[in-house]
């Protein structure tokens, strides 16, 4: 088996790894570490869970750490990620490789006042690692500079460069040098960004230890299929069970989320919440909280769903089947980390049952049903008493059939008439007011009609009757010839 001193690691690194109980590289490490230490672009693919980060952060700490410091200390290496809670990650793990290179690194992200940021960047360091929007806004106030990078990493990649983060993206990839490295790494790449992905590197070497948008092979996956409006309470099934539990529930929208935990700390375990309208102190005081495993249940959106390292995680539940198959993987990724086991339960309501077909495609396999569920092919109940169809004779439906269609005919045929009484009478009324208010003589109006046939009473100007030709729009008055759905003779006069 590959160690890490067989990639070429320097003994720094290698004695921070020894410290953090590592001892050997996992594939995407030991794929893309020695290319990324000559300075090939990279674009990796793994399963969640992985040690990506590990990928990029080494080779770049040890390039780093073989030049001279410049003056004044400018940022050399950016690192760009789609939420604070990985962005903090991510720096905590620069921080803890880098530990014996006398390499410095910061976090920038929103959410919270800029003065400490701003303060680690005039301080000077080598490291930036943020969220797109925080790092625009310091750039517009001419606090970050990005002309002195040289390594750029994009994580998640496919959600970085998806259409909600492009234009941020490109504003940034606009101001770092063209002389760079770059690396990309997810646990998805979908085929449509591609070429997005491929026009930011140049020459890469694509490494990819496992099909893109496939899972963790030591995630026990299972689907249960719930009655509409039943979720909650098979939920609470699963989370109350005795026994040693750290879950993380996913719901589809924040509302869903407050809803959820509110219910759950009814029960006799503590539940906790998580989504982008909490304030940063509270999502990590929540995240924190979780860690320790003071808290039994995480509720949150997806917003913790892509590289969050939470150790420990037994179960990950879908509360409610997310949109995007890809969201799936990143989902159930939070369990099963770093070589232990970890279940995947997904609540799935008759209406989400073809979302749930579109993960199982995306996935290439089809997700077990749990003992007790319902069938996967169990269509929901017809509406009614007890959720029962009633029972009818086939004589019967055959008469109420004709009974229908001949109520249907009698109704069309009325409406046909009531709306041709209403029709005349309203042709009536619109010449009588014509002729009241004086805006044309009556004797003009009996000579146009005189000489036009009486076929053209329903005829319109763009086409007229059957036999007759249509009449031009400057015959007729001029204030209906600018509506063409009201212009025959008789509705001119």
């Amino acid at each position: 088996m590959t160690r890490f001193q067989d990639l070429g690691l320097i003994p720094p690194l290698l004695e921070a790894l020894a410290a953090e109980g590592y001892e050997h590289p996992t594939p995407i490490q030991a794929a893309a570490i020695p290319h990324a230490l000559t300075g090939r672009d990279i674009l990796g693919c793994a399963q969640t869970g992985t040690g990506k980060t590990a990928a990029f952060a080494l080779p770049i700490l040890q390039q780093l750490s073989a030049e001279p410091i410049p003056t004044p200390r400018a940022a050399r290496a950016l690192v760009l990620a789609p939420t604070r809670e990985l962005a903090t990650q991510i720096e905590e793990r620069f921080t803890a490789y880098g530990k014996s290179t006398g390499l410095r690194s910061t976090v920038i992200y929103g959410g919270m006042a800029q003065g400490p940021q701003v303060r680690a960047v005039r301080a000077g360091l080598d490291v930036i690692v943020a969220t797109p929007g925080r790092l625009l806004d310091l750039m517009g106030q001419m606090v970050v500079s990005l002309g002195t990078i040289r390594f750029l990493v994009l994580d998640e990649a496919d959600r970085m460069l998806d259409m909600g983060f492009l234009p941020d993206v490109h504003r940034i990839l606009m101001r770092v040098p063209l002389r760079r490295q770059t690396m990309l790494y997810s646990a998805t790449l979908p085929r449509e960004i591609l070429d997005l992905v491929h026009n930011n590197l140049h020459d890469p070497v694509k490494v990819e230890t496992s099909p893109s948008s496939t899972t963790v092979e030591r995630v026990k996956q299972l689907v249960v299929h719930v009655e509409t409006g039943r979720k909650l309470r098979a939920l609470e099934k699963i989370v109350f069970a005795p026994g040693d539990m750290r879950a993380l529930v996913f719901t589809r929208t924040k509302e869903g989320a407050n809803r959820v935990v509110e219910q759950l700390n009814r029960g006799p375990y503590r539940a906790d919440v998580m989504h982008a309208d909490r304030s940063q102190s509270a999502r990590e005081k929540s995240l924190e909280s979780f860690k320790k495993g003071d808290t039994r249940v995480l509720v949150a959106t997806d917003i913790v769903s892509r590289g969050l390292d939470v150790d420990g995680v037994t179960h990950v539940i879908n509360y409610d089947v997310p949109d995007e198959p890809e969201a799936y993987v990143h989902r159930i990724g939070r369990t099963a980390r770093a070589g232990a086991n970890g279940i995947a339960i997904t609540l799935c309501e008759p209406v989400e049952r073809r979302k749930l077909s579109a993960i199982e495609k995306t996935i290439r396999m089809e997700i077990p049903v749990a003992a007790g569920s319902a069938p996967r092919d169990a269509a929901p109940p017809p509406h009614g008493s007890g959720g029962h169809a009633p029972r009818t004779s086939p004589g019967s439906a055959s008469r109420a059939s004709r009974s229908a269609r001949a109520t249907a005919s009698r109704s069309s045929a009325a409406g046909s008439s009531g709306s041709s009484t209403r029709c005349s009478s309203t042709r009536r009324a619109s010449s009588a007011t014509r002729w009241a208010d004086g805006s044309r003589s009556r004797s003009a109006c009996a000579t146009r009609s005189a000489s036009t046939s009486s076929s053209c009473s329903r005829r319109r100007w763009r086409g007229g009757a059957t036999g007759s030709s249509p009449r031009s729009p400057a015959s007729c008055d001029p204030r209906w010839a600018s509506s063409p759905s009201r212009s025959c003779a008789r509705r001119c006069c």
